[in-house]
């Protein structure tokens, strides 16, 4: 558990202004947004609220230092990763507070977060060196093909409040790593985090202008200049799908290399032959981790007939045992939400199945007393027109429904605009290949409740997005291919 002194140390090694340049500045207009803790609605600290001026005075030091950083050799660029990644990794427990402290997650998640933000520096700087190129000799013999990978330009890589420092480094790796330089706007709720990665990068040898970070509160009108100057060659995104195509449509007017990391509406199938013990494990993972505030959370629970009432019964008493609290508290599993805003959705939701028809077998209720807390919620019976089986929860409540056949399964989970993960618990290897082939998501976990990992492409399908973060696949988003026709 920590201490107030413990948590003031962490805030106040933070330097709350912007990075420009390699230089840390005020924001322009001289003016700061708060930080709240969720879990208590206290002011943690300011940061600096950008203005356009600085967003552009960001892009014009990422123009300026992307010729050079492009000729930096491979090997370089991938030992400043390397350095970051041990840094990181060494610095865990106060990055692990200070981002409970700013988003809420329990202490326990926020270092295996860090662990995993970690890892993406580790597996890109091992990605710097190995960017190749092709040869063949022409079909008719005649002349050579020679194609070679080379850094897209100066991008914008715009980070959520869900993983503060993870979707940083899932975008600020492969990027350095190609060659690319950047401006970075974090979610305005978890500015702390990237700017306690950006004091690293600085510490690590990473170049001037290589990295700038814009913190601001007005994200739409400080950013929508930088999409629409034609010096921006790249822009990545991670958030809502609504968000994404307002993006998108901005970055059309300059043909922008995109990639989005949108909403997700998971759904979770069981089968009547599953272990269902380890059905219900790993629901608790895809669903509570993250308080459920994550795009790959289980959002629906698919599940046969026959045992469908057992897994609603045994998945409310294993979150009936999470203990719900402040994340820096000992034992907390559940901490709060990020506002409440969020808590909000969550309750009309949960609201609108209940009144639909649906049984609340736990929670249905919001916390008592200060931060934003809502308790672990599970739903039996949940009808087909419930919003909650639609829409993204965002927060702990798993819904569940039944289906009759492998069919009826795969036609409800596939019953969304979204495509980006799929959980499936089946001990039959057949049945296993034909549903994984069935749904259309960009990810699949079967017979496992977590699907991330750096070293596999994340993405989705859909409304979900498109592109891929992570994986060898992950480096290609930042490089354009360029083929040369020598004749000989």
């Amino acid at each position: 558990m920590s201490t107030a002194t413990d948590e003031r140390t962490v805030v106040g090694a933070v330097d709350p202004r912007l990075y420009v340049d390699g230089r840390w500045v005020e924001a322009s207009g001289g003016r700061t947004l708060p930080v709240e803790d969720p879990a208590t609605g206290e002011t943690l600290c300011e940061v600096a609220d950008a203005t356009v001026e600085d967003a552009r005075s960001a892009l014009d030091a990422a123009v300026a230092a992307a010729p050079g950083w492009a000729a930096h050799p491979p090997r370089e660029r991938g030992e400043v990763l390397r350095r970051a990644y041990a840094a990181i990794s060494a610095r865990s427990d106060d990055l692990a507070l200070l981002m409970t402290l700013e988003m809420g997650k329990p202490i326990a998640e926020s270092k295996a977060e860090i662990a995993y933000a970690a890892e993406f520096f580790r597996w890109f700087s091992e990605e710097a060196v190995r960017i190749d190129g092709r040869y063949a000799v022409a079909p008719n013999g005649r002349g050579r093909l020679l194609t070679m990978k080379q850094p897209v330009g100066p991008c914008l890589l715009i980070t959520p409040w869900n993983f503060p420092m993870a979707m940083g480094t899932r975008k600020i790796g492969p990027a350095v790593a190609a060659g690319c330089t950047v401006v970075v706007k974090p979610a305005r709720q978890t500015p702390l985090s990237m700017l306690a990665l950006t004091q690293i990068l600085e510490e690590v040898g990473l170049p001037p202008g290589v990295l700038n970070v814009v913190t601001t509160s007005s994200s739409g009108a400080t950013m929508e200049p930088l999409i629409k100057d034609p010096r921006l060659r790249k822009l990545s995104f991670t958030g809502s799908t609504e968000v994404g195509r307002k993006l998108v449509a901005q970055a059309s007017e300059q043909l922008l290399r995109v990639s989005m990391e949108l909403g997700g509406n998971a759904p979770f199938l069981i089968f009547e032959d599953a272990d269902l013990d380890a059905a219900v494990e790993g629901a608790v993972l895809a669903k509570m981790r993250n308080i459920g505030e994550a795009c790959t959370a289980a959002n629906r629970f698919h599940v046969a007939e026959p045992v469908a009432g057992a897994f609603a019964g045994k998945l409310a008493e294993r979150m009936a045992a999470m203990k719900v609290g402040r994340g820096t508290e000992n034992g907390v599993q559940v901490g709060p939400l990020i506002d409440e805003p969020a808590r909000e959705k969550v309750g009309e939701l949960v609201g609108d199945a209940i009144d639909r028809g649906a049984r609340a077998v736990l929670g249905a209720r919001r916390g008592d007393g200060r931060g934003y807390f809502y308790a672990p919620t599970v739903l039996a019976d949940v009808p087909p027109g419930a919003r909650v089986l639609k829409e993204e929860i965002f927060g702990p409540v798993a819904p569940v429904t039944s289906f009759d056949s492998e069919e009826a399964a795969v036609a409800a989970a596939n019953d969304t605009e979204y495509g980006l993960v799929a959980y499936v618990y089946t001990r039959d290897l057949k049945r296993a290949f034909r549903v994984v082939e069935g749904l259309e998501t960009g990810m699949v976990g079967l017979n496992q409740g977590m699907v991330s990992n750096p070293a596999a492409p994340f993405g989705g399908v859909k409304a979900s997005g498109f592109g891929r973060e992570g994986g060898r696949e992950g480096i290609d988003e930042y490089l354009e291919i360029k083929y040369v026709a020598m004749n000989v």
